[in-house]
């Protein structure tokens, strides 16, 4: 049997998404407050029209978004429906979902592990919660790529967002850095000097850091005091710098305190 599918939020995620499930053969139809729509995806007029006849609900919209997307959809939801919450919101949030919805409506916790533009439905998933088999065999029959977590509802996306802690982190760290040394007029320089540092990262590189950044936090805050004032002192914002010189001497306060 066809399986029947409902997307909710049809922006640059969820058209992409809806196209690919499309292609794949499944029945799909799908609703967004901005009026989208994508071919081969049956339109419907609210968020409870959409999902009334559909197995699997996929909720693409915001993480502000999320709860409202339910709160809209619930008239029509029908006990058995499987709610899958594609958004990138806090553990608290799609637990928040999952409540919701009530225990009639198993949910499915989903973590978009990559970019979907260009991927669609091949983005890697990561999904946890009471409906994460059953998603996952639904899906991944029409041809994505899904890893399932043993866990609750939050699972999946805490593991997400404690990445992107790192890799946010340290794309804001870089985006800051090089503004600075591009006022600095050392922009090359500093470009070739963190091409090589991530270069050698290895197995150990972890270790390394968090070791060396409690051995030696007090002489980092300082350094990092010295380098906040000199990014202030070329007109950029020390966002990133400030906050590592408050981490550090948190942990150097902290070592003082226990001494």
């Amino acid at each position: 049997m066809t399986v029947r599918i409902a997307v909710l939020g049809l922006g640059e995620a969820g058209s992409e998404i809806a196209g690919d499930l499309v292609a794949a053969g499944a029945d799909v139809r799908g609703y967004d407050p901005k009026g989208i729509t994508v071919d081969g995806v049956d339109p419907r007029d609210s968020e409870a029209a959409a999902v009334a006849d559909a197995d699997l609900v996929l909720s693409v919209n915001s993480s502000h978004d999320a709860l409202t997307a339910v709160s809209n959809a619930l008239p029509g939801l029908r006990p058995g429906t499987v709610w899958a919450d594609l958004n990138t919101a806090s553990p608290g949030v799609k637990v928040a979902v999952a409540d919701a919805v009530g225990e009639e409506v198993p949910v499915a916790d989903v973590a978009l592990m990559a970019p979907v533009p260009g991927r669609g439905l091949r983005t890697p998933m990561l999904v946890s919660g009471p409906a994460a088999q059953r998603f996952a065999e639904v899906v991944a029959a029409l041809g994505a790529e899904v890893t399932v977590q043993p866990g609750p509802v939050g699972e999946a996306i805490a593991r997400k967002l404690l990445r992107s802690v790192f890799y946010k982190g340290l794309a804001a760290a870089v985006v800051e850095a090089l503004a600075a040394a591009e006022a600095a007029g050392c922009a090359d320089w500093l470009r070739g000097n963190i091409s090589a540092e991530l270069a050698g990262f290895d197995d150990r590189t972890i270790d390394r850091l968090v070791d060396g950044t409690h051995r030696h936090a007090r002489r980092r805050a300082d350094e990092m005091a010295a380098a906040t004032e000199q990014l202030a002192e070329l007109g950029v914002a020390p966002r990133v710098a400030a906050a590592a010189r408050d981490l550090l001497a948190e942990l150097r306060d902290a070592q003082e305190g226990a001494a």
